[in-house]
């Protein structure tokens, strides 16, 4: 009920706090096709190119062309879709029948727990993204604390899909795991961004 109760309060706090920030760091005006071709070509290092450009052109006007600033949306749409997933398995490791398999209760159980680390792991690297700063190793080693939250919360998301290899197929396996591919999506995306973004700051 804890942990529940944590991710309620912060799903609201989450979507309050990222909504001013883009629309304050944001341009008041229509976004340009240079600001949709450079998420169109910045999403192209990454490993579901169409799903990064569906997921972020939205907010072209308020990325404006920086590379940092699309790694930190590209964090918070991925925290707002983590956070979902959590809620959801919350919901139904209460709720689903099991059938009295124990596999099935264990998987949910597990995919509850490590989505839960993963959505602190993307909240701190958004918490992070918004306090950079300074520049040269400083500005290195607080991206690094980034890409190594990033690909842990993505390691979390994949450890919850393979806790269903040995459940038998169904509809709640398929919802799950299905659920879960998506956030793995954005978050491989989000963190390949963010690997992009610190190559620039390597250049400089």
């Amino acid at each position: 009920m804890k942990i529940q109760i944590r991710y309620t309060i912060f799903f609201f706090f989450f979507l309050s706090t990222t909504l001013l920030t883009l629309t304050t760091a944001g341009n008041p005006f229509p976004p340009t096709s240079n600001d949709t071709d450079f998420i169109r070509t910045s999403c192209r290092t990454t490993l579901y190119p169409q799903i990064c450009y569906t997921s972020l052109s939205g907010y072209s006007s308020a990325v404006q062309q920086d590379p940092g600033r699309l790694a930190r949306v590209a964090i918070g749409v991925t925290l707002s879709k983590a956070t979902h997933m959590a809620r959801y398995v919350s919901n139904i490791s209460r709720k689903a029948d099991y059938a009295g398999i124990p596999r099935v209760a264990a998987a949910v159980h597990d995919c509850f727990s490590v989505f839960g680390d993963a959505v602190d792991e993307i909240r701190g690297s958004l918490r992070q993204m918004r306090r950079l700063n300074g520049s040269g190793e400083s500005l290195r080693f607080q991206l690094s604390n980034v890409q190594t939250w990033m690909s842990a919360a993505l390691t979390n998301e994949e450890t919850c899909t393979d806790g269903f290899e040995d459940v038998p197929d169904g509809g709640l396996k398929a919802d799950v795991c299905g659920r879960a591919v998506k956030v793995k999506e954005v978050t491989s995306n989000a963190l390949a961004l963010v690997n992009g973004f610190a190559n620039t700051i390597q250049a400089r």
